[in-house]
């Protein structure tokens, strides 16, 4: 299959795609649970996707990502609020210091910006230590910084321990799917790109790429840095979808639900990334809601459904997965239509070299 023929089927399918999802929303409720899935699927394949890079592709084990997260929902918030309505969020803190209003666009890309340059200062003394080292010391990062976000002191601009709210939002699924798919597709090119080949040197042996002349600090800054600048997009995005912010909603536990997708999906497999994280939302928000409602058959108590049972089978779903997928869904191996043609191809000729020694 030639590129030309293979970026075609690419653009062919990506349309199709963007078709489906346009023809949903022409025919279904704007609150129907389906949408849900797809917008917080794609924020949360943004985020896996960027996390894999690090902890996949360069072997970085960093567990800061709800941090960066914040940074960047709380940058996207803070910058979009209209300055009519800052009275009203920040009202506790005399309207708040900031007395103006970005474009969203803008304020996303900032949103990733910001964190990045968190990740650039905190990088520099972190990116020394290794294994669980450095995922203490970015997990703690990521604490310290929801408290700092909710201290008073920064009130008249984080709004303190309040809510974050009034600020623009896109409520069609086609922008989330654009904005993950444009930024998961940088994240593509610079895996293939001769960074991205030395991420994984990296990976794989940090003395072995260090005699062929990769400057390990440099390139782990690198990878930290891109990853955390996505990281801080789709908080962006997780800001909009959720129309308010409070740094309480970035604990801990969010960076290990990521590193859950990203381990189920595949560790180095971006494909793997995307679609675990479909699955996760639509599990845990959709298809296993039913698990933490009391249900009655008559007069029959049917045993075990009741709030939280939900998370118990979930549990076990993943102890499954992890059990028959070591490897996750994926492996290291993506999805695309190269890989399909050349199995399709491959067994083709396999029967044709049969049929002839037959």
């Amino acid at each position: 299959m030639s590129k030309k023929t293979e970026v075609i089927i690419n653009v062919a399918l990506i349309g199709a795609l963007f078709l489906v999802l346009f023809l949903l929303e022409q025919n279904l409720p704007s609150t129907h649970m389906l949408f849900t899935v797809l917008k917080k699927g794609a924020i949360y394949a943004l985020v896996a996707v960027s996390m894999n890079l690090l902890n996949g592709f360069t072997g970085l084990f960093s567990l800061g990502q709800a941090g960066f997260m914040l940074v960047g929902a709380y940058t996207y918030g803070v910058l979009t609020i209209p300055v009519a309505d800052r009275a009203n969020v920040y009202m506790y803190f005399d309207g708040g210091l900031i007395q103006f209003a970005l474009h969203p666009i803008i304020a996303i890309i900032l949103a990733g910006a910001l964190a990045a340059l968190f990740a650039y200062l905190i990088g520099l003394p972190v990116l020394r230590l290794k294994s669980d080292y450095l995922a203490i010391a970015t997990l703690g990062f990521a604490e310290i910084i929801r408290a700092i976000f909710q201290w008073d002191q920064l009130g008249p601009i984080t709004n303190g321990s309040n809510l974050l709210r009034n600020y623009p939002s896109y409520k069609s699924v086609l922008f989330y799917f654009a904005a993950s798919g444009v930024c998961i597709a940088l994240i593509v090119m610079l895996i293939n790109s001769t960074y991205g080949r030395a991420f994984k040197a990296i990976r794989d042996d940090e003395v072995a790429a260090e005699a062929m002349g990769i400057n390990l600090a440099h390139h782990k800054r690198i990878a930290f840095v891109v990853s955390s600048f996505f990281a801080g997009v789709s908080g962006a995005l997780l800001a909009m979808y959720q129309t308010s912010v409070q740094a309480a909603m970035f604990k801990s536990a969010m960076t290990y639900e990521i590193l859950l997708i990203v381990v189920i999906g595949g560790i180095g497999s971006v494909t793997g990334s995307c679609i675990s994280s479909f699955l996760f939302i639509i599990l845990s928000e959709w298809l296993l809601r039913f698990l933490d409602t009391e249900t009655y058959i008559g007069d029959f108590h049917v045993p075990l459904l009741r709030s939280g049972f939900r998370k118990v089978v979930f549990a076990v779903i993943i102890m499954i997965i992890v059990l028959f997928f070591r490897q996750g869904i994926m492996g290291t191996r993506e999805f695309s239509v190269r890989s399909i043609y050349n199995k399709i191809t491959g067994k083709s000729r396999k029967k044709e070299e049969g049929g002839a020694a037959s």
